[in-house]
């Protein structure tokens, strides 16, 4: 069959058109991926996507909703050979979770099970698809409810709250016998941090940030990888001295200042949070902010090879990859550790030196005493009798 030229000359000038239309996200999504969105991206998904910025999502959740509509998209169009359907039929649905979620030994005696061979090589291709087994089970999840908030703010009803995708995500999770995953397998307690904080205690530009990126992320609670690199200046509100033992007033008087948050993972549109940082944390960012000349917009920049600071912000991705450099020079295994680490680490450390949960978490801005409360309880555990009965 012959190629329409006129089409393919249309299909591009759209996908120009809207990659020009995604530059005024470019604050919010990632520009390096601006022309593949484009491509996978529809004219109305990019309506939606500049509708939602405009009613104020958080940067996190439209980065978030942005990349999972470009895989959904994508996937569809190898999966059915159509775009995909707003709303999405409950059959699209459970073929999403059947291609996503299945065994590896039912996969292993027939090919057919999960994600077809032509639909895995065509997302490889578009570097949407990385692993080599089942999706992990909360990346399903998320990117059904991306799916889900996508088709609400259409307008439309869809049927992800069927009996029938419950039932089968419920199953398919089981099948898949994939291991949960903790998102760092060690926590950065206060003695690694020493070790890491000695990896960068040069005075270059990147010794400099990087001992202050990894003092204030701690410090503010073991702020998420996202938090820090979205860190302005503007953010940063100098107060007065406080006092080392706020009970002594004879004690050195250490520098403070606070850091609004904004909206997190955890807060609502109307929420401003926001913590302390007290004493070598505020030194070391006022250290870095001054040597590297930046009195506003990113705290934290990317430094190329000759020293030269980038204007835009790191991504989260570099934050983690800071963290797993240092971790190297320090000698420990990089695998073992995730930016993740510093929220675990603050907890823990917290445990381990008698500090009340409840005054730990108005730094961590943990909402789940649950999930907060299982850092204390684990350092306990290690540190009680009862796991000792037989040594």
């Amino acid at each position: 069959m012959i190629s329409d030229p006129g089409a393919a000359d249309s299909g591009s000038q759209a996908i120009l058109r809207r990659a020009e239309e995604l530059d005024a996200l470019d604050a919010i999504l990632p520009f390096d991926r601006r022309d593949q969105l484009a491509a996978l991206l529809t004219d109305d998904d990019v309506a939606t996507l500049k509708h939602l910025a405009q009613e104020g999502m958080g940067e996190n959740t439209l980065k978030a909703l942005a990349s999972d509509l470009g895989y959904l998209e994508a996937w569809c169009q190898l999966a059915t050979g159509a775009p995909l359907p707003w709303p999405a039929p409950e059959s699209l649905l459970l073929k999403f979770v059947a291609h996503h979620l299945w065994d590896p030994a039912e996969r292993a005696e027939d090919p057919r099970h999960g994600m077809p061979a032509d639909v895995e090589v065509g997302l490889r291709a578009e570097r949407l698809l990385r692993v080599d087994g089942p999706h992990a089970p909360d990346t399903v999840r998320r990117r059904l409810t991306s799916w889900s908030i996508l088709t609400r703010w259409r307008g439309l009803a869809g049927a992800f709250g069927a009996p029938s995708l419950k039932t089968a995500l419920r199953l398919a999770v089981k099948a898949s016998r994939r291991p949960r995953q903790r998102k760092s397998r060690k926590a950065v307690t206060g003695d690694i941090l020493a070790k890491l904080l000695a990896a960068c205690a040069g005075d270059r530009l990147v010794d400099l940030r990087d001992r202050a990126l990894l003092l204030v992320a701690f410090a503010s609670g073991g702020r998420r990888r996202s938090e820090v690199a979205g860190l302005r200046v503007e953010d940063l509100v100098d107060e007065e001295l406080v006092r080392a033992d706020p009970g002594n007033p004879n004690s050195p008087a250490l520098p403070c200042l606070t850091i609004h948050l904004g909206r997190t993972k955890t807060t609502t549109t109307d929420d401003d949070r926001q913590v302390i940082l007290i004493g070598r944390p505020v030194t070391a960012l006022k250290q870095w902010l001054a040597a590297a000349r930046i009195d506003t917009g990113p705290v934290f920049r990317r430094i190329d090879q000759w020293g030269n600071i980038d204007r835009r912000a790191l991504t989260p991705q570099s934050v983690n990859l800071i963290l797993k450099s240092r971790i190297k020079q320090a000698g420990l295994d990089p695998v073992m550790f995730s930016a993740h680490g510093l929220r675990s680490g603050y907890l823990t450390e917290a445990s381990n030196r008698g500090i009340p949960l409840a005054e730990a978490m108005q730094q961590s801005l943990h909402k789940s005493v649950t999930q907060a409360a299982s850092y204390y309880n684990n350092a306990e555990q290690k540190m009680g009798r009862a796991a000792r009965l037989l040594v």
